[in-house]
């Protein structure tokens, strides 16, 4: 996971500033950000939402994004899940509601052996890039290649570099077949690293995506939101669409007496002694959770630091510390619709912005990363409640979308 940051720190420290300036001294739009808006208009959009087609519309939502599984099984049919992707993607379409497909990750390719660090495999990895374009260019309206490329959970086990490369390969691949189809990547924030790999395949991409989360895994401003925006554009000269943003409206920090118990409830009689003990400490742990800590520090070495000093350790103590925050909004229901009202209409306003799509549609019983039902950091970000009652964020987002 090291590698991850220390990679990002001389590219983001060279071209992050210089970029952020020029962008206030280049024409705030171009003749691609005007194309594209008269050709899609403006993306209006949240993440994962139910088939609740009336609610989502009177909301002036008019975009989605889901996640596409691999289509085919070992002996090259196509899956039940691919299938029903399929048909969902069907019954947003007849109800009036566009989808931006994300495709499947390199390690879903990895896991149907083609390795993107193989160049015997890149043909492989081609024909099924084409295959999902062919495939699904009729039931969507954009596509969106991988996700985060450069966060360690949607990466690993590759790095950044072969992370791009598979990008490329697949926007190479995708670009003959899409017709009238957008196609991008995104970022995580501003992940310099990766734009700059995929330098070489820019005009592949009819725009470029980003997700900016400010005031939940850490410190944040409103200002920093365009900011980031504002370098991608001056970096890329492309549309830009902000494919996921949120706040999570609820969550608090722990007492050192409430994370001392959470300590001790897995067979520590404190920080050091799990330290110490770290494999057996991780081992008393819930399956989702030792899953994952295995998976992204890769190395029982890493397994402290991955638990006690780093964005785990929110998900570990289930907790919100009091530095995660926007000032001026905090994390409760009425904080999070105060949010949307407005970035939603301070972002809009810039000219290469082509759309924004709010993650996400709806809380979740359980924190996808760590599994657990009481952990705020996945699982309050929605603008209705798990039974889809709506919260006041849902009306802010109408309103502000709306005015669009």
């Amino acid at each position: 996971m090291e590698r991850f940051i220390l990679d990002q720190i001389k590219p983001t420290l060279q071209h992050l500033p210089k970029n952020l300036i020029k962008s206030y001294f280049i024409p705030q739009s171009n003749k691609e950000t005007i194309d594209f808006k008269e050709k899609y208009g403006f993306f209006k959009g949240v993440c994962h939402p139910s088939e609740n087609f009336d609610q989502l519309k009177n909301a002036n939502i008019e975009w989605t994004r889901f996640d596409s599984p691999f289509p085919f099984d070992d002996e090259g049919h196509e899956t039940v899940a691919y299938i029903e992707f399929k048909n969902k993607l069907r019954r947003f379409q007849t109800n009036g509601i566009k989808v931006m497909v994300v495709t499947p990750f390199p390690d879903a390719f990895l896991a149907h052996g083609m390795d993107v660090r193989k160049k015997e495999d890149h043909p492989k990895i081609t024909a099924v890039a084409e295959f999902l374009v062919k495939d699904l260019k009729d039931l969507c309206g954009a596509f969106q290649i991988a996700n985060e490329i450069g966060i360690p959970r949607f990466t690993l086990p590759f790095s950044v570099k072969e992370g791009a490369e598979f990008i490329g390969i697949c926007a190479k691949a995708m670009t003959p077949y899409k017709g009238d189809l957008p196609i991008c990547y995104n970022c995580a924030g501003p992940q310099v690293d990766l734009n700059i790999y995929l330098k070489p395949y820019m005009n592949y991409f009819d725009f470029v995506g980003i997700d900016i989360y400010m005031g939940c895994f850490f410190f944040g401003t409103m200002w920093l939101f365009e900011a980031l925006l504002r370098y991608l554009y001056a970096m890329t000269g492309k549309p830009i669409i902000l494919c996921e943003f949120g706040y999570i409206s609820g969550g608090v920090p722990k007492t050192k007496k409430e994370k001392l118990e959470i300590i001790k409830s897995y067979g520590a009689k404190n920080k050091r002694d799990a330290r110490k003990n770290i494999e057996a400490f991780i081992e008393n742990m819930p399956e989702t959770m030792r899953k994952y800590i295995k998976h992204c520090a890769q190395d029982s070495s890493r397994y402290a630091n991955y638990v006690f000093r780093s964005e785990f350790t929110n998900h570990f103590y289930k907790e919100l510390p009091k530095t995660c925050v926007i000032p001026g909004y905090h994390h409760t229901p009425e904080g999070q619709a105060k949010f949307y009202r407005d970035i939603i209409k301070r972002l809009a306003s810039l000219d290469f912005m082509c759309g924004l799509i709010v993650y996400c549609w709806r809380d979740d019983e359980r924190c996808y990363v760590c599994g657990q039902s009481d952990c705020p950091t996945e699982t309050r970000w929605g603008l209705v409640t798990c039974d889809e009652n709506e919260k006041p964020s849902y009306f802010a987002v109408k309103d502000e979308f709306g005015k669009i």
